[in-house]
């Protein structure tokens, strides 16, 4: 089948998804574009449950679940809170250039039909659900710096305050029309601020307010099961061409170099990791070639709609030196127990991604944005480095306040007890590989009962 028929016989199933999409635009919706963001929006949806299996492969064993519960719940959680309140928050119509109204409130006129301040091809309710994408995998990338310490129910109402009070208005500011950021200047393509920084301060500030696992800096904390953490990076590096080429929200030039420099970054950053940490260590590690992927990810998301290639390019090699410090020096010598280095990934390099999207930025790929540093307006750098600064300043103070105020109604951190059994049994009751236990367990013992016997006192007393 030809080119042309493939894209028509494509566009005419999407149709069934989509009434009237395969004919393109019918009251100003565009069928192409449509079903790009419809395709970009379940990549980032995929993302988290790929989030979870890179989180769930670097801890241990006994809390395998309880990770990958941290990005499993939000994508429940969210989805119900962004229909009730956090869409209109982030996206309604602006009072004092801080949040949105609540003309949107339980998605009230979010229908079919385009809003023309965001997305004029296609269907409202399809910007709202891309959006929500980003929204759900947000806090779940805080949890990466609280793993294997932080009670399940507190992380829930935690989850659910953080996306009310720092999410949404965040989003507001750099997104929203009106947003004080917005108006500044200051261009975030896909999340450098909002989703990445945001995420990584908030995870170090959580991390600083529970404190340190138990044995952490005298006994080896080891990942599990790093194949897991690999195929969860190969599913993030996949979801993120939605993630970034989706918010172009339409076919064309934009979407594909959002594309390409997605690719490129995420390629210089795992090559720089690897080199960085062979040269350091004197082998290059499989977490680290996915680290380094993820930090070139993150690197690359603001400044995706507006640089090319070369410059993706160098934004993924410096973010794989500089996140590669910030896990392998600047945490060991300050002693914070950042478990899975949200900081050190999200926090690191969607700074540098921010700081590099005013020097690199080119209105020739983004006639909308704006010229940065390195294409004669050094003015773009101060917007930048303001939102930078403001994205600080609201995700630490307001999630040390909401870790306060959760605390007051839940206690935040597990028992000494229940960190030494496992997350897993304590909080959920389950336990991940109890089958393959309990196998083993009566292939020794000939018996069902003191397999499980056996399987329990395990659990309690060597998997810690």
């Amino acid at each position: 089948m030809r080119g042309k028929g493939k894209v028509l016989l494509f566009l005419t199933l999407a149709g069934l998804l989509y009434p009237g999409i395969a004919l393109g635009a019918e009251g100003g919706v565009n069928g192409s574009d449509t079903t790009f963001v419809f395709i970009s929006a379940a990549l980032v949806l995929l993302m988290t449950p790929g989030l979870a299996l890179f989180y769930g492969g670097m801890v241990r064993r006994k809390n395998v679940l309880s990770t990958m519960m941290y990005s499993f719940a939000p994508i429940a959680l969210i989805s119900v809170q962004w229909i009730l309140i956090g869409y209109t928050l982030a996206f309604g119509p602006d009072i004092g250039h801080l949040i949105g109204g609540l003309d949107w409130l339980g998605f009230k006129g979010v229908g079919a039909a385009p809003n023309p301040d965001y997305a004029p091809t296609i269907p409202h309710q399809a910007f709202a659900m891309f959006q929500l994408m980003f929204a759900i995998i947000t806090p779940a990338l805080i949890s990466g710096a609280v793993a294997e310490r932080m009670r399940f129910s507190a992380y829930l109402l935690f989850t659910l305050l953080w996306a009310t009070l720092v999410y949404d208005p965040l989003a507001h500011w750099v997104w929203g029309v009106d947003g004080w950021i917005r108006n500044m200047g200051a261009l975030d393509f896909a999340g450098g601020t909002v989703v990445h920084i945001s995420s990584g301060v908030s995870g170090l500030v959580a991390a600083l307010v529970l404190g340190k696992r138990k044995g952490y800096g005298r006994e080896p904390i080891l990942p599990h099961h790093l194949p897991m953490t690999l195929l969860g990076a190969g599913i993030l590096w996949f979801g993120w061409f939605g993630f970034n080429a989706g918010s172009a929200l339409a076919v064309g030039d934009l979407a594909m170099n959002a594309f390409v420099v997605t690719n490129t970054s995420a390629a210089a950053g795992a090559l720089a990791w690897m080199l960085t940490e062979w040269l350091h260590h004197g082998k290059p590690t499989a977490l680290g070639a996915a680290s380094g992927a993820v930090a070139g990810l993150v690197a690359i998301t603001p400044a995706s709609g507006f640089v090319e290639p070369l410059p993706a390019i160098i934004i993924g090699l410096v973010s794989g030196v500089l996140c590669y410090g910030a896990v392998a020096g600047l945490k060991s010598k300050l002693g914070y127990d950042d478990a899975l280095d949200a900081f050190g990934c999200h926090g690191v390099g969607g700074t540098w991604g921010a700081i590099a999207t005013g020097l690199f930025a080119s209105k020739a790929v983004n006639p909308a944005g704006a010229d940065g540093l390195f294409y004669g307006n050094p003015g773009l750098l101060v917007p930048q480095l303001i939102s930078v600064v403001a994205t600080y300043a609201l995700a630490a103070v307001m999630t040390f306040i909401i870790l306060k105020v959760v605390n007051v109604f839940c206690p935040l951190r597990v028992t000494v007890e229940e960190e030494e059994i496992g997350l897993d049994i304590t909080q959920h009751g389950e336990d991940a590989y109890r089958d393959m236990v309990l196998t083993a367990s009566a292939s020794r013992k000939g018996s069902p009962a003191s397999a499980e016997a056996a399987a329990v006192n395990l659990q309690v007393s060597t998997n810690s």
